[in-house]
């Protein structure tokens, strides 16, 4: 229903929903992921394989000017890379693991408490809000110990001499 409230927005303003906006569009809304452009272009070549990378580009761009879709950056756990997911979601956090890349979204009542907390501390209205948090999973949690474990005794072994 969000989704197709979205399309009729996008057509308001003059735009029209063509079949490779449409395409675009599921695409974010239903993959359950955090697509960047090339993965996007990717997916959307099997449906429709005359679609290039400059299309594409340009849908997203006139899907974010459009309020439609948000541009992430995710804590730049691949470096510049953008990723896109559609804004007609309810108020989310990202939580990032800087070391595998896995991305969780929580939902709750804390984001809204810190919403309402913002904005009569400052008088501020709020009318986008993003949040990241970035750290480890547990499961890099136990490499990441391991990790620092093994650094730790190769670098008190015997014969080892660290120069300053």
């Amino acid at each position: 229903m969000a989704l197709e409230v979205a399309k009729k927005s996008l057509k308001d303003p003059g735009v029209r929903m063509t079949r490779q906006r449409k395409i675009l569009l599921d695409l974010i809304d239903q993959s359950g992921e955090h697509l960047d452009a090339e993965r996007l272009f990717t997916l959307a070549q099997q449906k429709d394989p005359k679609l290039n990378r400059v299309t594409v580009c340009r849908t997203l761009k006139l899907l974010k000017a459009g309020g439609l879709v948000d541009e992430l950056d995710l804590m730049h756990h691949k470096g510049d890379q953008h990723y896109y997911e559609t804004r007609m979601k309810q108020e989310h956090a990202h939580v990032i693991c800087l070391r595998c890349g896995r991305i969780e979204e929580f939902f709750g009542d804390p984001l809204q408490k810190m919403r309402e907390q913002i904005e009569d501390h400052f008088g501020f209205q709020i009318v986008l809000a993003r949040t990241e948090v970035g750290g480890y999973c547990s499961h890099c949690q136990v490499l990441r110990a391991q990790e620092m474990g093994n650094a730790a005794a190769s670098s008190g072994r015997p014969g080892s001499r660290r120069t300053l």
